[in-house]
């Protein structure tokens, strides 16, 4: 049986500091359990609740930074993209580029990552259904894409809170057969910290287990070695020695 994707990293560039320990524990569990996770970290977060907030160190600096935790540790890097101007250049240092759930449906941020020639992740929006994704993955596929990636990540019906439907996860499975269970995200509490993003991470396990009933053939977990001092997404990351015993569970 096919392994699992498995995709983890802190959801923004803090320090080189940091990058090297969860990376460290990421080659740890590669080894250990014969796997290959792919190291995800942002280099900047645009699309954070207020002006005030950590947005990371831009994509010169943040792309160099995964340029040496690939160096140093071999392992596959996954990052976010926000303008179709970004494309090219994180094309040179990650492995997969990731469209933010919001921007799922920006036509030339999709054509800009399709034209790379790298892995396209596209996470579905917080307001499509999992059948709506159809589209996205058609945008990039036609423009030369050829490893085409679908995340669930919940939806939103206001009141600062998500909504996972798991049919989401066969019906796009329709569509790629990579089809990705975003499990930290999905516990989100958007804008529900008074001007931050909230959460809960006791459901992040649940989430995982239930996306494997549903079909899932990845899951992504944003970890942290002290999440409550994490500089975003906080509440809802994974503590990063909960990590192993979760994907024993999942393999």
């Amino acid at each position: 049986m096919t392994k699992p994707i498995f995709i983890a990293g802190p959801c923004v560039i803090e320090s080189a500091e940091l990058l090297d320990a969860v990376a460290t524990e990421l080659v740890r569990l590669n080894a250990l359990f014969g796997i290959d996770i792919i190291f995800k970290a942002s280099f900047d977060k645009a699309n954070r609740t207020s002006l005030a907030s950590f947005r990371g160190p831009g994509l010169e600096r943040g792309l160099q930074m995964l340029a040496d935790v690939k160096a140093k540790h071999g392992l596959r890097l996954l990052t976010d993209i926000h303008e179709a101007h970004q494309a090219a250049p994180a094309a040179q240092v990650v492995d997969v580029l990731q469209i933010p759930a919001f921007l799922c449906r920006q036509t030339d941020l999709l054509v800009a990552a399709a034209r790379t020639g790298r892995a396209v992740n596209i996470k579905k929006a917080q307001f499509l259904s999992g059948q709506d994704m159809r589209y996205p993955v058609e945008k990039a596929r036609q423009s030369g894409a050829t490893d085409v990636w679908l995340t669930e990540r919940g939806n939103s019906f206001g009141y600062n809170n998500l909504v996972v439907d798991f049919r989401n996860l066969p019906d796009m499975l329709q569509f790629t057969p990579t089809v990705i269970m975003d499990c930290t995200h999905s516990v989100q509490r958007p804008g529900g910290a008074g001007g931050t993003t909230g959460g809960d991470r006791r459901f992040v396990p649940a989430m995982a287990l239930a996306a494997k009933a549903f079909g899932a053939t990845g899951y992504f977990f944003e970890v942290h070695p002290d999440p409550d001092r994490a500089l975003s997404d906080g509440p809802n990351m994974l503590a990063l020695p909960d990590l192993e015993p979760l994907i024993r569970q999942l393999l």
